[in-house]
C-alpha cells in the first residue's frame, strides 16, 4: 500500500473515532439534561465506523455500558483490529 494512501486511511480512521467519541459524549450530556437524544441506531452506526472512540467514551463517561445492544461495539473493535492486522501485512 502506498504511504500516502496509508496516511490518509489513518487520518480518516482517527477522524471517525474522534467523531464517534464526540457524539457519544454529546448524547451523555443530553441524557443528563433530559435533552433531545441521539438515536441508538445512529450511535451504533458511528461505533461500527469508529469503535475505539465509542469504547473510550462509553467507559470514560459510563454511557450505554449496561445496554446489551452496545456489546456490539466490542465486536466492531475486534473486526477493526483484524482489518488493521490484515492491512499491515500488505
Amino acid at each position: 500500500m502506498d504511504a500516502l494512501y496509508r496516511d490518509l486511511l489513518v487520518l480518516a480512521c482517527a477522524g471517525v473515532n474522534l467523531l464517534s467519541f464526540a457524539v457519544f459524549l454529546m448524547d451523555k450530556f443530553r441524557a443528563k439534561r433530559n435533552g433531545w437524544r441521539i438515536f441508538e441506531s445512529t450511535l451504533l452506526l458511528l461505533a461500527a465506523a469508529g469503535p475505539f472512540g465509542a469504547l473510550a467514551a462509553m467507559y470514560i463517561f459510563r454511557h450505554k455500558t449496561r445496554h446489551t445492544r452496545f456489546l456490539l461495539v466490542w465486536l466492531f473493535a475486534a473486526l477493526h483490529v483484524l482489518l488493521i492486522i490484515r492491512l499491515g501485512s500488505w
